[in-house]
């Protein structure tokens, strides 16, 4: 296969794959948080409160907020970092529409809530599930879904502060902002909708944190057999995997012997075990979990060097 179509293919495979991650979150978030009028940060959750004020249709302003956006982003960021983005925010923007007209509703023409009345923080659990697990196979796919992370890239280009650090402080103003609504009701109420908002938050980060580094998980494999050079061979050449040979001793033989030392990605145990069990039914393999795994082929080390710019 050559570069070019395996660049091809890559790319097709994180469009599919982004395009499903929009349509789980689009689903989450009509069906389960906008029957219930649950806000949720970013311009998803400016959406919203729109909608929940004004009846104004979510996807128009979701279009509308994020094409403002993309002009600035747009002349600080380069297309090339956006590409996937505008890509994202037109498809979102489609499926939301969808979605908001395949919900069903009532004689008042509100949206029926799925789980019934009074099961609003339930609601809320299984929406934000969905969105936050949706947001992890868009970032997982080098994908992105615009809106405040356009405006957290931009800033953070300009200036040392977090990503994190960004977004958290935009979607507390965007939750916070329904406490000076009147049209969400008594103040009580629009305590309970900030309170309900800010639980959105924690449950999609959450789920966000989960789907990306389960994704990423890591471990190590210590192989003890006497046909190591075998087994070495067939998981460098067949699994195109890097391994490191160590020089061990028994105690008890007193025999110098070599161990095979692997670093590779959770879902690569599988191939890997098959091999060695191939070459090696007896071979004495121990597995573990790591923390973290930095270098070629895995995660880069973002730290920041005294003296490097």
């Amino acid at each position: 296969m050559t570069a070019n179509r395996q660049i091809i293919l890559n790319e097709a495979k994180d469009y599919i794959f982004i395009t499903l991650g929009l349509i789980l979150y689009s689903f989450g978030f009509t069906f389960f948080l906008m029957p219930y009028e649950i806000v949720t940060g970013g311009v998803a959750g400016i959406a919203a409160i729109v909608y929940y004020a004004t009846s104004f249709p979510n996807s128009y302003t979701y279009f509308l907020v994020n094409a403002a956006l993309l002009g600035i982003g747009l002349k600080i960021l380069g297309w090339k970092f956006l590409v996937k983005t505008i890509y994202a925010i037109l498809m979102l923007t489609v499926l939301l529409e969808l979605m908001r007209n395949a919900v069903p509703t009532d004689e008042s023409g509100q949206f029926v809530k799925i789980l019934g009345e009074g099961q609003d923080f339930m609601s809320l659990v299984i929406g934000c599930i969905m969105t936050g697990s949706a947001l992890g196979i868009v970032f997982l796919n080098n994908g992105s879904t615009g809106g405040t992370d356009i405006i957290a890239a931009s800033i953070n280009k300009f200036h040392n502060i977090s990503l994190g650090t960004i977004l958290i402080f935009v979607d507390f103003v965007i939750i916070g902002s329904c406490l000076f609504i009147p049209q969400f009701g008594t103040l009580l109420q629009r305590c309970n909708m900030v309170v309900f908002g800010f639980c959105t938050m924690i449950i999609e980060n959450f789920m966000l944190d989960y789907i990306m580094e389960k994704r990423r998980e890591s471990v190590q494999f210590l192989i003890f057999s006497n046909r190591w050079q075998e087994i070495a061979n067939a998981i460098g050449t067949k699994l195109e995997h890097g391994v490191t040979i160590l020089d061990g001793h028994g105690w008890y033989t007193g025999k110098e012997r070599k161990v095979l030392c692997i670093l590779a990605r959770k879902n690569e145990s599988i191939a890997i075990f098959r091999l060695i069990k191939m070459i090696d039914p007896n071979a004495f393999v121990s597995q573990s979990s790591v923390t973290g795994v930095y270098g070629e082929g895995f995660d880069e080390m973002k730290v920041k060097v005294k003296g490097n710019k």
